[in-house]
This record gives structure tokens, C-alpha cells and sequence, in this order.
């Protein structure tokens, strides 16, 4: 079996600043998305300038570090921070949820875009394949804090990992990395293929919340679920039942793109 490295949190400090791994990956995510996003721009007919891509993140990063944070406090453990509400703020602990992310960045893409004037869906068909390598970045930084460890596993395979943080010992699922896998390598992959050719308004964003939610729900059956708004389940996690309206949603979104390009032709 293996153990877990225990990274110090801590990537470096600047005199009485200390700067985390974990902050470093919300950096890395940002920066991929500004040069993934410039790429794009230059080499493929694009709705954006690089001027308004900037102004975009600024938005975007509102979005998830706000919805992010509200996520983790409302579906996750609204009694540990109602109980410990100044707790909510220290967002360099970790912590982050993805559905309050994504629904945070959303709302924020809303904004954003009635403030330039476009279609708030061609504004996240352009920005859905920019966002994966970011959420790799991410789970990277849980795996470096030890954090959203997996469930119990056999300890005969080769790369079970015992991680100290859970307090028993036992063999688990490096579950933070069947997330970078799937919900970034893979997700990455056939966003960036899917979005390479001219799509109908709406099929970019329908694959990326199909497939996202499809990975999560896999993924999420290696994880040691959290106890969330509806208790805790090893039937069916809460990140399952927060990634069943997106799968649905999306492949709603593909057929109803599908038909319109059926009407067109």
C-alpha cells in the first residue's frame, strides 16, 4: 500500500505571507484559462477579444470563489460552519464545492454577459472547454491537502493509499486523482475536440454538463461520501444526486441543438 506524501500545505513564504499549494492551483487555473481562452481566440473564429476575455475571468473568478465556497457551506456542511461561521472565510483551508461553483459561474456569465450584450449561452459554449484543466488543477490541490479522500478498498491494489487525515488507517482510493482523470484529462479532451468544429448554440454547454455530470457520478462511487443536506449515503453521495440535474440538462441541451441543425439543413 501506499501513503499519502503529507504535503506541508504550505507551498513557500514571503516573510510573515504564507502562500498554499492550494491557492497556487486556483492561480494555475486561472492562468490556463486566460491562455486556453487566448488560443482559442487566435486560431478559431471567436464572439471574444482578449480585452473582454480578461474582464471575463474577473467575473468567472467571483463566481467560483464566491459559489464555490457557498456550495461547500450549504450542500455539504451547513452544520459544521453554522456552527463555526467565521470558518466560511477561510477559504486557503480548502474547501471549495464544484456544483456551487458551477452555479456561482454561471450566474456570474449571466451578468457578464447582459453587460456586453451577447447570448449568455454562446458566452459559456466558449468558455465550457476552457474550464476542465482547471478543475484538474484543483483536485490536484485537494490531493495535496489530504482532503475528499476515497472509500475503504481492497489493500491488495497496487495503488491504494492510506491517508493519515481520515483518522483510521485504512486502505482507500486516491479518489482526488480519478477526479484529475476524468473530470479534467478526459472532460478536456472532448471538450477541446467537440468544440473544434462549428457547434448550434447550446451543444458545447450540454456536453460539458453531460459529461461532467457522467464522470462526477462515477467518480463519486470511489469517494468517501460526504454527509451533505440529505445525510450521509453510500448509495446514492450527494455529489451524485447534484450531478443527476446536470446530465439531464445536458443532454437535453444536445438534442434540442441537434434539432435545430436538422431544421437548418
Amino acid at each position: 500500500m501506499l501513503l499519502h506524501p503529507q504535503f506541508d500545505p504550505i507551498a513557500f513564504s514571503l516573510g510573515p505571507l504564507s502562500v498554499r499549494w492550494y491557492g497556487l492551483m486556483y492561480l494555475l487555473a486561472f492562468v490556463q484559462f486566460i491562455l486556453l481562452g487566448r488560443y482559442r481566440i487566435r486560431t478559431r473564429p471567436s464572439i471574444l477579444t482578449v480585452e473582454q476575455l480578461d474582464d471575463l475571468l474577473f467575473y468567472g473568478m467571483l463566481g467560483v470563489i464566491l459559489g464555490g465556497r457557498l456550495g461547500q457551506v450549504i450542500f455539504y456542511e451547513p452544520g459544521y460552519y453554522f456552527a463555526h461561521p467565521l470558518e466560511i472565510f477561510a477559504v486557503w483551508k480548502g474547501g471549495m464545492a464544484f456544483h456551487g461553483g458551477f452555479l456561482g459561474v454561471l450566474i456570474a456569465l449571466g451578468l457578464w454577459a447582459r453587460k456586453q450584450n451577447f447570448n449568455w449561452l454562446d458566452v459559456v459554449d466558449f468558455v465550457a472547454p476552457l474550464v476542465p484543466l482547471g478543475l484538474a488543477a484543483g483536485r490536484i490541490g485537494n490531493f495535496i491537502n489530504g482532503e475528499l479522500w476515497g472509500r475503504v478498498t481492497d489493500p491488495s491494489l497496487p495503488w491504494a493509499m492510506i491517508f493519515p487525515q481520515s483518522g483510521d488507517m485504512q486502505p482507500r482510493h486516491p479518489s482526488q486523482l480519478y477526479h484529475v482523470g476524468l473530470e479534467g484529462l478526459a472532460l478536456f479532451i472532448i471538450l477541446w475536440l467537440f468544440a473544434s468544429r462549428p457547434r448550434q448554440r447550446g451543444a458545447v454547454t450540454g456536453m460539458a454538463l453531460a459529461g461532467y455530470g457522467v464522470f462526477r457520478f462515477i467518480t463519486e462511487f470511489f469517494r468517501e461520501p460526504d454527509a451533505g443536506i440529505f445525510g450521509h449515503s453510500y448509495t446514492i453521495s450527494m455529489g451524485q444526486w447534484l450531478s443527476l440535474p446536470m446530465i439531464a440538462i445536458g443532454i437535453a441541451l444536445l438534442i434540442f441543438a441537434q434539432r435545430k441543425q436538422e431544421k437548418k439543413s
